[in-house]
Order: structure tokens, then sequence, then C-alpha cells
């Protein structure tokens, strides 16, 4: 429910709609975000590849047999000023109807430059951008993205802030769910207990339509009248019978989740952090505040504390990455070669999709397709 398209800076020229049609059932996504649907051009390509699914807020691809739905999605930048420090947020808007995001977009438009990138940036408090989405249409749903990260996040450590009122003011009611990040998973969040009341939703906020990428993390349903509608009471019901679980990766596989210095090659746990004054050991400057020690600031709980009632989360690691690393074949570009790409394929030919592989295939059924050592792993 958080992706981009080609619109978006740093994103994949192959993140459009048919590419995502094709790739997201050999994950084992039926529903994703558009991603940018604030974008004009991105939304006229929408709306020239969509059509709406029987009434129900949900999109398929014209002409296309794939299974995979689509939801109106956008992120946004808000920047405004408190005590003289700019905030920078980003906030994750779903929309009942691409309808309704072009009368969003008639009323963001002398907010910021809707064309400039696929992820806008208005120069409004977030309380103000609450308003105008729920003006447009009630049904609209918006939430923080990846709450955690240093930058653009509504408690990161380089623009952030420190609870949903200082962000959203008077409309932090408003406010049902929260992103969690690749950086962070349920249970760091239960250990802050202001943020009790939301749903804790995990993407991808993917910029890539393969697999490796696409559904890094994911939302798991199971709505027996899908709908956009039924989706938004799921999420904000906290139903575990509807809102099954989500898909984390381990935190540490975030690239935020320790404090550090990308220049220098230093990463830290908080408590080293702490104990050097956030101060890089290698070059003297200041060090970058990661997730988890952001976590601790904000914490009122023990480590390992679990609430009474809970959306269960599994962690997993794409297969790509899996495969690649029992292969001893390290980098990015490793996860694109041809011995990484015929094992997977044989596996989700062999089991449907990847997480059926990685959560539901045994490991007798998996030897029969792989290696053992990759079968293990």
């Amino acid at each position: 429910m958080h992706i981009h398209s080609k619109y978006s800076a740093a994103t994949s020229e192959k993140m459009n709609i048919r590419e995502l049609a094709t790739y997201a059932p050999l994950k084992g996504i039926n529903l994703l975000g558009t991603g940018d649907v604030l974008h004009p051009q991105w939304l006229k390509e929408l709306k020239e590849s969509l059509e709406e699914f029987s009434n129900t807020g949900f999109y398929r691809v014209r002409g296309v047999s794939s299974e995979v739905m689509f939801v109106a999605q956008t992120e946004v930048g808000t920047v405004h000023e408190v005590d003289g420090r700019a905030r920078r947020i980003h906030h994750v808007i779903l929309m009942p109807s691409l309808e309704v995001a072009e009368q969003l977009i008639d009323l963001l438009k002398d907010k910021g430059d809707l064309e400039a990138d696929g992820r806008p940036i208005f120069t409004i408090h977030p309380a103000e951008l609450v308003e105008l989405v729920l003006e447009v249409d009630k049904w609209n749903f918006i939430f923080p993205a990846h709450a955690w990260t240093p930058w653009w996040s509504i408690f990161g450590s380089r623009g952030g802030v420190d609870s949903l009122e200082e962000c959203y003011a008077d409309k932090s009611h408003e406010i049902k769910a929260l992103e969690t990040g690749l950086s962070s998973d349920p249970e760091m969040n239960w250990r802050v207990s202001a943020l009790d009341r939301l749903a804790l939703l995990s993407n991808s906020d993917s910029h890539s339509p393969y697999p490796h990428r696409l559904g890094r993390e994911a939302n798991v349903f199971k709505l027996e009248e899908p709908s956009y509608k039924e989706l938004i009471k799921a999420i904000t019901e906290k139903n575990p019978e509807k809102f099954l679980m989500t898909i984390e990766v381990d935190p540490a596989y975030g690239k935020y989740h320790w404090t550090g210095h990308r220049k220098c090659g230093v990463s830290m746990p908080p408590e080293e952090a702490v104990k050097r004054g956030g101060i890089c050991p290698v070059c003297g400057k200041p060090l970058t505040k990661g997730v988890e020690q952001r976590v601790e600031e904000l914490a009122d709980r023990p480590r390992g504390f679990k609430p009474q009632r809970y959306i269960p989360f599994k962690r997993l690691l794409p297969l790509s990455e899996v495969i690649a690393a029992c292969l001893n074949l390290r980098g990015e570009s490793k996860l694109y070669s041809g011995r990484v790409w015929e094992m997977s394929m044989k596996l989700i030919n062999r089991f449907g999709d990847e997480y059926s592989v990685l959560l539901k295939a045994t490991l007798e059924e998996l030897v029969e397709v792989v290696p053992e050592r990759i079968a293990q792993a």
C-alpha cells in the first residue's frame, strides 16, 4: 500500500502498471498501491491502464488476465517550522477512487508543485494536510510514512517530532495507523504506549517492480468481500480475523536501523552511540541517530513487551537474497544474476509464488527443487 511510480526520484523506469501486474503475482501480492496518484501524468496513465473492479474502489489492469488489484495511493511530504526548526514529514494517503484523487489534485495544486516529482512536497502544517484530505472525501485515509527513519518522518531524528500531537495537532485523532518502515518492526513500536491505538502497517515503499524489492514488507488481510471500505475497516478495527499479520524484514536489514555515519562506514548500537556522545569516531562529526536509538528515546516500556491485543507478524528475507547468499554472491547486481533468477523461478513455479515458498513449503518439498543448503536457509 506504499510504492512509487517512475515519476518519483530515484525510481526504476520500469515502475509502470504492466510491470507491476507482471511481477506482483510472482511475489504473491494481490493488492498494490498505485503510487504517486497525485502526479497528473501518472494519474492520466492510471486512468488509461486501469478499470474499477465491481464498484469496490479497487482497480484491475485493462485487457490483462492478472488478478492483481490496485488502490489509489500516494506519498506526500510536508514542511513546516516549529521554534525555528524545519519539520519534514512524509505521509501516505489512500483514496477510494481515481476520481477522488483528481479532486484532491484540484485542492492541493496551489500548495506545491505536483508535477515536479511523484512524491510532492507541500509547505503546510500536517494538520492542514489532514483537513484538506478529509475535506475531499471522508474515506480518504492518511498515516505517517516510515515513521522512524532519520529524514522525512514523524519521529525521525532529523526533522521529526516526539508525538502524534506535535505533528498533527488538533487533527491527531484522525490518524488511525502508522507505517513502521524497514528499520523498525511491531515489537519496537509496541514499546511506545502512545502508539497503542494505531494499526501498525508494513509496506515495501518500493522503487522497483522486481520481487526482491516489491513486497519486502506487506500486510496480510482476509476480506470476505474485498473492497476499499472493507480494507480501511480491517485496518482501523485491528481485527485479527481480518488483518491477519504483517510481513517484516529484520529491522537490522534497514539502512537506518543503527546510529552511524555512512561516509565513514560507521554503524553502532544505541548504547555505544550514547557513550561516544553521538560523535563519529573516524571524522569527529555528528552521527546520524538511527531508528533503534530513537525508539529507545521515546519508549516507556521494556524490550520484549507484548500488548494483550496485537496483529502478529513474521520475518522474511526476499527469496533472491536468500539464494544469492547461499551461492556466496554479494552486491545488488547479483540479485539479478541468471543463477539466482533461475532458482527463484524454479521454486515459484513449483509452489505458486514467493510467499508460498518462504511461508508454506516444507524442507522435504524444497529439497526436491533446489540444493539442500538453499532449502535449509
